[in-house]
């Protein structure tokens, strides 16, 4: 076992060498990279710029057939192309097939791959979803599929996107070859939906890597809506070179985008509801450095390969850990250092409360449940039938197959389960796991207000969201340069209620001199990663230790943040046996 190990490392890294030039391989990478060549799926999880492409490209010229790339952006694909098509092998010859293209001109690109021309394809989860198409693409004999950016298939995701939930059948349909998930941040209720929805099979997982140390990370409680201007305009006087300001909606991004213009910095704003070619524009402005202000929603970023990103800024308390991660992630990907700072104020947790909505209607689930009882058997029918937009048909079909009223075959047809409920009860049932998600959705939210208003390292917690320990103070964070990351002992806390989703009320620890030590490996009442349950709360699992604290992800309640001397000495939670 260890020879053909080390034998399949040496091919990877040979195959590295020859047709890239890299002497060497990091270990997440190379650990990834034997799964897929053994035909494991394999999920990666590694920050921006951590060569996550690499994981697919390296395997791609060993495989025994084409690979499969899905991306959500065309720009993406693009860049990802021209890297690979300007090295001019043959191995790594790439080709593409989007809306952007004449009916000829994909026939051309699927002719290059069938006939050993090319042995990349890249493709968006919409070319996936027409029956046609993918009946062309399962023709080719895909050996790997590479599902870039793989948090859009989670309605946790950063980044949700409706299209990406017919992969999981597209993925059966094309005879499930090996998959590979890539995202640069995935929560472990977002991993879960991957592997759950992708269908993926005990697949390897990689995570780590996600401390970035040239990142500062500081963030700021803002009395007013002028003082956090005023925050902004500080930051912008000390820091050179192109930065992103994030902000919450498309109307904040163009006013301020035009006050930062009237205060002398050449800034332009870019959202969701402009043109596409105007957003084409803005991103190509941005990458060469002719706009070094990009005043954005999180809209902007996906697909924005430029390396000297030198700051970040959050007008705002992002919706999740989530988003912050992979907001921030922009910023020095050259390996320099950057800033992140975060500028946050009170009521931006009840903007965030507004934007996650409300839950669906539970009449237009009944509609679509008693559609399906009554024979609707395709997306295109159902919205058709109901008059709803397709990208909520989708999205709701989503709520139904998770409790059992439809089931999607391959090529994205729907099909009614033997013991699919009556859609009345269908309805309740799919209102109610909606329901649920967002009391996780909430404590999402919460954590991010907890990690915005903290005195202790920011980056240990943030990376605890995750799942991912780390052992000391970070360094590189604000409250690690004032000194401020030991937590006195009279203000230690005890149990934590994320506002809004019910729960035990603060306990106040008794009164001490002193600080709290971060407990060591002996004094962790439950391993990381572990199942444990809690009298209310239900099963969750540890995700990490910081300071006194501990991170559990309960499944129904979300994320609480509990006293570790409180969970050891009054028995709050119990042991899972696994």
């Amino acid at each position: 076992m260890a020879a053909m190990r080390l034998f399949t490392s040496l091919r990877l890294r040979r195959a590295a060498r020859t047709h890239f030039g890299w002497r060497t391989l990091r270990p997440g990478q190379l650990t990834a990279m034997r799964a897929l060549v053994k035909g494991r799926d394999t999920m990666v999880v590694l920050p921006t710029g951590a060569g996550k492409s690499a994981v697919y490209q390296v395997p791609a010229t060993l495989v025994p057939g084409p690979t499969l790339v899905v991306s959500p952006l065309l720009a993406l694909q693009h860049d990802q192309m021209a890297a690979l098509n300007e090295r001019d092998v043959p191995a790594l010859r790439a080709v593409r097939i989007s809306s952007a293209q004449t009916p000829k001109q994909q026939a051309q690109a699927l002719a290059q791959v069938r006939d050993g021309q090319a042995r990349l394809l890249f493709s968006t989860p919409e070319q996936l979803a027409s029956p046609q198409r993918l009946a062309e693409i399962a023709a080719l004999g895909i050996a790997l599929v590479a599902v870039d950016e793989a948090h859009c298939i989670s309605a946790w995701g950063y980044d949700f996107r409706p299209d990406y939930l017919t992969l999981g059948p597209a993925i059966r349909t094309l005879g499930s070859p090996p998959v590979l998930a890539l995202t640069a941040t995935a929560s472990p209720p977002v991993r879960e939906d991957i592997v759950a929805s992708l269908g993926m099979r005990r697949p390897v997982v990689v995570v780590g890597g996600l401390d970035r140390p040239n990142l500062f990370l500081a963030a700021a409680s803002c009395p007013t809506e002028d003082h956090r201007w005023r925050r902004l305009l500080a930051l912008l006087a000390e820091r050179t070179g192109s930065g992103i300001v994030y902000v919450p909606t498309r109307r904040a991004a163009e006013e301020l985008a035009a006050r930062l213009v009237e205060a002398g910095h050449p800034a332009a704003y870019y959202h969701g509801g402009m043109a596409a070619g105007a957003r084409q524009t803005r991103h190509e402005e941005f990458a060469a450095g002719r706009v070094p202000v990009m005043v954005a929603t999180s809209a902007f970023g996906m697909g924005i390969d430029k390396p000297d990103i030198r700051w970040v800024a959050h007008m705002a308390l992002p919706e999740s850990p989530d988003n912050y991660l992979q907001e921030i992630g922009r910023a020095g990907r050259d390996g320099q250092p950057a800033r992140v700072l975060l500028l946050h104020r009170p009521e931006d947790v009840g903007l965030q409360r507004f934007f996650s909505g409300g839950t669906p209607a539970e009449h237009d689930l009944l509609y679509l449940a008693t559609g399906i009882r009554a024979g609707v058997r395709t997306r295109a029918e159902l919205a058709r039938h109901t008059g709803m937009p397709a990208r909520k048909v989708t999205s709701l079909l989503s709520l139904l197959e998770q409790v059992s009223a439809v089931a999607v075959e391959r090529a994205g047809a729907l099909r009614l389960p033997a013991h699919a409920p009556a859609p009345a009860q269908a309805a309740r049932l799919a209102l109610a796991q909606a329901q649920r998600q967002q009391v996780v959705q909430r404590s999402r939210t919460d954590m991010m207000r907890q990690l915005a208003e903290a005195h202790t390292c920011r980056v240990r917690p943030l990376l605890g969201y995750f799942g991912e320990q780390l052992d000391h103070d970070c360094g590189h964070c604000d409250n690690c340069a004032r000194g401020t990351t030991a937590v006195p002992a009279a203000r230690r806390p005890g149990t934590v209620r994320p506002r809004g989703t019910g729960g035990p009320r603060p306990a106040t620890a008794a009164a001490g001199a002193g600080t709290v030590a971060a407990p060591g490996p002996a004094d962790l009442p439950y391993p990381l990663h572990s199942q444990v349950r809690h009298r209310h709360w239900g099963l969750g699992t540890v995700l990490g230790y910081e300071q006194d604290r501990m991170t559990v992800l309960f499944d129904e309640v979300g994320y609480k943040t509990l006293s570790v001397a409180v969970v050891r000495d009054n028995g709050v939670l119990a042991a899972e046996a696994a």
